[in-house]
């Protein structure tokens, strides 16, 4: 059975030792998880994720909006008729993960999650626990290489790139610098999908508070993980060539907002979070 092989090839990709996991420095997934009140993280995550509260005290609510948003644009594009999604820099997994959301919705979702950091694949079996009628696939791949990406989910089988995709790309391109060409590897992400796919991606700025936050790039930076925020207009043209569906680009509570989704009476400059849908016509 194809769905059992994949379960023991991802089992055995598992088997990684503590030394591969970073845990001798901070590591951004789990600073993540502690800023979203998680347990998955050590004293060298907490101690640097404290810096970056200390410079921006927000930045906690900063991480729930963004949680928020990804889960009604996920719920929006599978109410919408979307059956397939690929998650890139899945992160360490927090229910409700994004299958439990789609799948809720249509249980015959299937979901593939790509990332490239070992400490993912330690509680990967929480990326698997799938509906009995979809199902979830787990890939270590690198982002900043998309046909790298794309090919590794293809040889799982579960993604058909010749009908439409939800590409999610959450809280992932303010750790790609200019150097890493962002703009070229969403690019050729959007090559691989069949017409009638999305790109749901949110995006760090610095638009409403400056200074704080080039105080967090550099807080990142200096332990190893190089960041970059972007304005309105930057994160805008990521979604080049696609149509934003509504409403459009904006900060991240101001998509599509629902009542329990997310912290709420909340300032744009306590969430500096840009989100956005776009189809690709």
């Amino acid at each position: 059975m194809p769905g059992r092989a994949m379960a023991e090839e991802q089992s055995e990709h598992r088997q990684v030792r503590e030394s591969d996991l970073g845990q001798d420095r901070p590591h951004s997934a789990r600073m993540y998880d502690y800023y979203l009140g998680g347990k998955t993280n050590y004293a060298v995550d907490r101690a640097a994720a404290e810096t970056v509260i200390g410079l921006f005290p927000a930045i906690q609510t900063a991480a729930q909006a963004n949680r928020a948003f990804m889960h009604r644009a996920m719920r929006t594009l599978a109410e919408q008729g979307v059956r397939q999604f690929v998650d890139v820099g899945t992160g360490i997994p927090t229910s409700p993960n994004l299958h439990e959301i789609v799948q809720a919705v249509v249980p015959q979702c299937r979901v593939a999650y790509v990332d490239k950091d070992p400490i993912v694949l330690v509680y990967a079996d929480a990326l698997l626990d799938t509906s009995p009628q979809g199902a979830t696939s787990y890939v270590q791949a690198d982002a900043s290489q998309p046909a790298d990406v794309i090919a590794a989910v293809k040889r799982q089988r579960l993604i058909d790139f010749e009908q439409p995709v939800a590409l999610s790309l959450h809280a992932l391109l303010h750790f790609f610098t200019g150097d890493d060409e962002p703009y070229r590897v969403v690019s050729r992400f959007l090559q691989e999908l069949a017409p009638g796919s999305y790109l749901s991606l949110s995006h760090a700025t610095g638009d409403f508070a400056p200074e704080p936050w080039q105080a967090i790039v550099d807080t990142y930076t200096k332990r190893g993980t190089p960041a970059q925020v972007r304005s309105r207009a930057e994160v805008l043209r990521f979604f080049d060539g696609l149509d934003l569906i509504e409403p459009g680009l904006v900060v991240a509570h101001h998509w599509r907002p629902e009542q329990g989704s997310g912290p709420s009476l909340v300032s744009d400059a306590q969430v500096s979070l840009y989100a956005g849908v776009a189809r690709k016509p």
